[in-house]
């Protein structure tokens, strides 16, 4: 009989114990005199890390699912106070892999990415910063929590953040700008919290990267990041070229946009409209599109299909918005019953469709590559994670009309421009990271005032028409990312420029794209970003060209819809 989510048993583990365990573990790992009889403690080791996983992700999810329960927000609570007690057995165990005798055999074994994972780890921890780190936790969490209790008076209705998505593309311009003053009302009420929660994140992190000896917590943010085969200007060479052939490309996109709608000066409450008619939206309620989402899935592949099967029965998705749900949609993995999990906010817009898509690119990835016998290998490093759920966009372009109907041609002109527009927004979140964590001094007034420098530089079309506290530089407060995973955000548009060639290879030979993602989806994250993107037989997105390249493809495709028809 097939074992549901809701079946899935949580116990709290006892760290104390399980650390005593690995100890003893790794000790008996030392004494080994061979690679063979070491790697036979190291997959008991790996039983220890995955229960923990798995406990841990079960705490996270079921207490997203419900802020407001009890139980699980303690069991979240008791994962921040010992999350870096967990981090020091992944120390200790990390430390005895790079020192063993016999390194070289276990490479040849496990793969060298194991060995530079290891590394990262290594250079990322201390004891002596535990407390700090509990400390950051502890911020990250309230920082969610404080968004997740929204309850907005709106349009006779209590709605949370996610619930306001569908008035952001209302035909009726009034109720859009109304729609952003409500939201805004509750983001200016706790404007001096929030500002305050990522003045602690910043000095906290900026305090643990010097007890780690560290200058600052940019190169500490880049090895948590595990950035091995790229480093900080390369990433700022990429940033220079978004500015240089995007930023242009998106303000003309934005120009078209404004005529579309017929609006004498697009504003911040405009953005989402993209057509008079009303915005593309899917037809039917979350079971409709998760039984869409299943026929498509099936027809794509036989891969696909046995997945999505496997996920419907053990019902692995949490997708509709409600009240004291956590925002936002992820993908994680719970090792001991080998599944993945989407968790998503439906709110009937167009973002229903493509939130399913690319959460099931990360889940189809970690399905795909839930054999492999080493966990660091359940996911890749984050920016490759993106390439799986991106690509998976767009590799289901030829099913959207399951989803849309008549509105096909509608959404896919708008998935495709937004996320052009996408690039420059996401160097943008990625620079004033740089910005704040080489100048933690800032106050949160001086943040918010680089933050709107930024937007001239990348975003200079966008007018908030005198609403607070997004004029005054505050629009970063609604993006998760900043507070709790510093400097994730470039990972999305270097993927993105991974994703769109996969796009393009499709429309040339989707067998043979479809192929190589596959391929990339087995390979899981045994490989670091640039090996994995050859091995998909892309061009990595740092080479020059590559971006105008992709880009200038892209801006063919708009240009061939008549947008103003649709």
């Amino acid at each position: 009989m097939v074992q549901t989510f809701s079946e899935y048993e949580y116990k709290r583990p006892d760290i104390k114990r399980i650390a005593a365990e690995v100890d003893a573990l790794l000790e008996e790992f030392k004494e080994k005199d061979s690679a063979d009889a070491q790697a036979k403690v190291i997959d008991r080791l790996n039983t220890y890390f995955n229960h923990l996983s798995t406990m841990s992700n079960l705490a996270l999810i079921r207490s997203t699912i419900d802020t407001r329960d009890a139980f699980y927000d303690k069991e979240r609570n008791f994962f921040d106070e010992y999350g870096p007690t967990i981090q020091e057995i992944d120390f200790k165990y990390y430390q005895a892999l790079m020192d063993s005798p016999h390194r070289n055999e276990l490479e040849q074994r496990y793969g060298t990415q194991l060995f530079s994972l290891a590394e990262k780890a290594v250079k990322g921890f201390d004891p002596k910063v535990k407390t700090l780190l509990q400390q950051e936790n502890k911020l990250d969490s309230e920082y969610s929590r404080l968004l997740a209790s929204a309850e907005i008076e709106f349009d006779g209705k209590v709605l949370n953040l996610s619930e306001f998505g569908p008035y952001a593309q209302h035909t009726d311009r009034q109720i859009r700008r109304s729609a952003t003053e409500a939201v805004q009302g509750f983001m200016g009420t706790h404007l001096d919290k929030i500002d305050q929660i990522y003045d602690e994140l910043v000095k906290t992190r900026h305090q643990i990267a010097v007890e780690l000896g560290y200058k600052n917590f940019i190169e500490l943010g880049y090895i948590r990041m595990n950035r091995i085969d790229y480093d900080s200007e390369m990433v700022q060479n990429f940033r220079n070229q978004v500015a240089e052939h995007v930023v242009p490309l998106v303000t003309k996109l934005k120009e078209r946009q404004r005529r579309r709608i017929g609006v004498e000066k697009l504003k911040i409450y405009d953005e989402s409209f993209d057509f008079t008619t009303g915005n593309a939206v899917p037809k039917g309620d979350t079971e409709d599109i998760l039984q869409a989402g299943e026929n498509m899935y099936l027809e794509l592949s036989e891969e696909t299909g046995e997945f999505f099967k496997f996920m419907r029965q053990r019902e692995l998705f949490d997708v509709e918005a409600k009240k004291g749900k956590e925002g936002g949609g992820y993908c994680t993995f719970i090792p001991d019953y080998s599944s993945p999990f989407i968790f998503s906010n439906f709110n009937g817009t167009l973002d229903d469709v493509t939130v399913l898509t690319h959460e099931a690119g990360h889940a189809f990835q970690s399905y795909m590559s839930s054999g492999f016998e080493v966990p660091e290998y359940q996911f890749p490093t984050l920016e490759s994670a993106e390439i799986h759920s991106m690509s998976m966009e767009y590799f289901t372009y030829p099913w959207m009309e399951q989803f849309f109907k008549e509105d096909t041609d509608k959404f896919k002109y708008t998935h495709m421009a937004d996320n052009i527009s996408f690039l420059p927004y996401g160097v943008a979140i990625d620079e004033f990271q740089h910005i704040v964590y080489e100048h933690p001094e800032l106050s949160p007034a001086e943040r918010r005032q680089e933050w709107q420098k930024l937007e001239d530089k990348y975003l200079p079309h966008r007018d908030y028409d005198g609403i607070e506290p997004l004029a005054s530089g505050a629009f970063w407060h609604k993006q998760g990312h900043v507070f709790s995973d510093p400097f994730y955000y470039i990972d999305y548009t270097l993927a993105q420029v991974c994703a769109m060639q996969f796009w393009k290879r499709a429309n040339e030979d989707f067998d043979g794209a479809w192929s190589d993602y596959i391929n990339l989806c087995r390979l899981g994250g045994s490989l670091p970003f640039n090996a994995l993107v050859e091995e998909a037989n892309l061009i990595s997105p740092f080479e020059d060209g590559c971006l105008q390249s992709v880009v200038k493809e892209a801006e063919g495709y708009l240009n061939s819809i008549d947008d103003s028809a649709l």
